[in-house]
């Protein structure tokens, strides 16, 4: 491996980069405003050298919570005229310009990191953040269960956009009437690298769709052709809450509700097992059809707080013969495709949720996990994402939360989680 303060250096260089002051971008050009999960992630970087900093970008995520709990996905914080969909397309309802759904919640538990970097500090930051992320985690117990499962309003909303997770569900939207548009993904990264017209197209007639509705959640139930229940969804909220309920014991909260919450969502976990599969699975909720995807969202369930025995083997079948990290699509799916987006690529983000699950319940893989994607980012950079075969960058460079994840978990001088 490479000299490891030169990387743990070019790690803290990237974050810099990308910093705006009170928040981070994931990286110039592509993603020019504060991403959701991304800025989770990246509070967990700079929690090894700047805790302060690293609550700072989560008070900063939380401020454009709504009224009604919902973080958004995307806020929009300074104009920038080169993103397509901008601020304008979304018309979002909240106290910053923003877009009109979410995406995974893994705030809380990388709010536990940080916390955890500095124990002293994190007490005096912690307590109006917990309240802010209990009214978001309500938000999702209340308009994104089917059966105790969490499910996504929107391709965008799982952060695995173009996985063909929701194929199903896309094929019975007809966007016939979305009108032109100009992409902007395409001017920064080879389009093969990107989700193709056909989903692009359904993208946009969701996001209309929700503006139409002027985001009302009860209205956007109505005859959704949209709800998929989701592994990546279930399994963080999951893990979230349970995060949440520490944090909560922490500050001398009342947790009870939250605990309940819990127990709904392990139970409908249980309805994302796909029996012919024999793997967790995404399931579209108005046709009743699995997905049939063996994804790296489906090895989330240790990060969960699931045994999830059965899943072990899965794991090893689909990890033979690839050397840097849990694929986004098994490479044996007719789906496959190593170098566009959620349909193949490793993400260092996935790799390290399912390693520190991994950990937690004592699997010897957790270890390899890391260290393989310690040895991916070292010989590669650090990129968006890699092709699982030969470690190939892909997808926007510089990327705040693979320079994050090495230092927060990848680096061998990350702190043991």
């Amino acid at each position: 491996m490479k000299n490891v303060e030169i990387l743990d250096q070019r790690a803290r260089d990237i974050l810099h980069l990308n910093d705006k002051g009170t928040y981070t971008i994931p990286t110039e050009g592509l993603y020019p405003y504060q991403w959701n999960w991304d800025s989770a992630f990246a509070a967990v970087g700079f929690a090894q050298f700047d805790v302060n900093r690293a609550w700072v970008e989560l008070e900063t995520l939380f401020s454009g919570q709504w009224d009604n709990g919902m973080v958004p996905h995307i806020l929009f914080h300074r104009a920038d005229p080169g993103y397509f969909p901008g601020p304008d397309v979304w018309a979002g309802t909240g106290p910053i310009p923003s877009s009109g759904i979410s995406q995974p919640p893994v705030a809380a538990t990388m709010a536990r990191m940080v916390f955890d970097c500095d124990p002293v500090l994190g007490k005096q930051r912690l307590a109006p953040l917990f309240d802010k992320m209990l009214v978001w985690h309500r938000w999702f117990m209340q308009w994104r269960l089917d059966q105790g499962a969490v499910c996504i309003s929107h391709p965008w909303e799982a952060g695995r956009d173009n996985a063909p997770d929701w194929d199903v569900a896309m094929a019975n939207i007809d966007p016939g009437d979305v009108g032109e548009y100009t992409r902007r993904d395409t001017s920064h990264v080879d389009s093969s690298m990107r989700p193709k017209k056909y989903d692009y197209d359904r993208y946009i007639w969701l996001v209309q769709r929700g503006r139409r509705l002027d985001w009302d959640e009860e209205a956007m139930l109505a005859d959704t052709p949209f709800r998929v229940a989701d592994p990546t969804m279930t399994f963080i909220l999951l893990r979230a809450q349970r995060d949440l309920v520490a944090l909560g014991k922490i500050l001398g909260r009342d947790v009870s509700e939250i605990e309940a919450d819990i127990e709904k969502l392990q139970a409908g976990a249980e309805t994302l097992w796909n029996n012919k599969l024999g793997c967790y699975d995404s399931r579209d909720v108005n046709s009743g059809q699995w997905a049939n995807s063996i994804s790296n969202a489906s090895f989330l369930c240790w990060y969960a707080g699931l045994a999830a025995e059965d899943m072990k083997s899965v794991y090893a079948d689909v990890m033979k013969d690839l050397r840097y990290g849990v694929p986004s699509l098994d490479t044996r799916h007719e789906q496959f495709d190593g170098m566009r987006y959620w349909r193949g690529p490793v993400w260092g983000i996935m790799n390290m949720m399912i390693a520190m699950g991994m950990s937690e319940m004592n699997m010897p893989e957790a270890q390899a996990l890391r260290e393989t994607t310690a040895a991916l980012i070292a010989e590669h950079g650090f990129a968006e994402y890699f092709d699982p075969r030969d470690g190939s960058p892909a997808g926007g460079k510089s990327f705040t939360w693979t320079a994050a994840i090495w230092l927060g978990w990848a680096s061998p001088s990350a702190r043991t989680l």
